[in-house]
């Protein structure tokens, strides 16, 4: 392969480095020849083993870095929404309503103010 180990990112490393020791660990045989004196050194470790052979550059994992595609046209703004103060009041007058809407389901939802509103409103009455 043409890659070198320093050409690949720490993520990527990691990935391929994570993705081949899953492979030994899993009795795949090794791509490089380990003495059992290398393999003592290094504790069978599957890692280790993955990382030997990854800067050995033997590994036949390739990474594809996609890129962002090639446009020949010019770019074009898009178009952004002005908000006029005319708006602005429309949402503010929207939100009064929704207030006292639900100002009205609360005032519906406990009998005992309707009770005291009409109390009072019969008291004036009389008056």
């Amino acid at each position: 392969m043409t890659n070198k180990f320093e050409d690949f990112s720490k993520y990527e490393t990691a990935r391929i480095l994570g993705a081949r020791a899953l492979q030994i660990a899993m009795n795949a045989p090794l791509l490089i020849k380990l003495g059992k004196d290398d393999l003592e050194k290094i504790k069978y470790d599957p890692i280790r083993m993955a990382e030997v052979e990854l800067k050995s550059n033997i590994l036949p994992i390739s990474i594809k870095r996609p890129f962002p595609e090639k446009r020949e046209s010019e770019l074009r703004r898009t178009k952004e929404p002005k908000i006029t103060d005319e708006k602005i009041g429309e949402k503010e007058s929207e939100e009064e309503d929704e207030i006292v809407k639900e100002g009205e389901i609360m005032a519906l939802a406990n009998p005992e103010d309707e009770v005291e509103v009409e109390s009072e409103a019969s008291e004036s009455g009389e008056d």
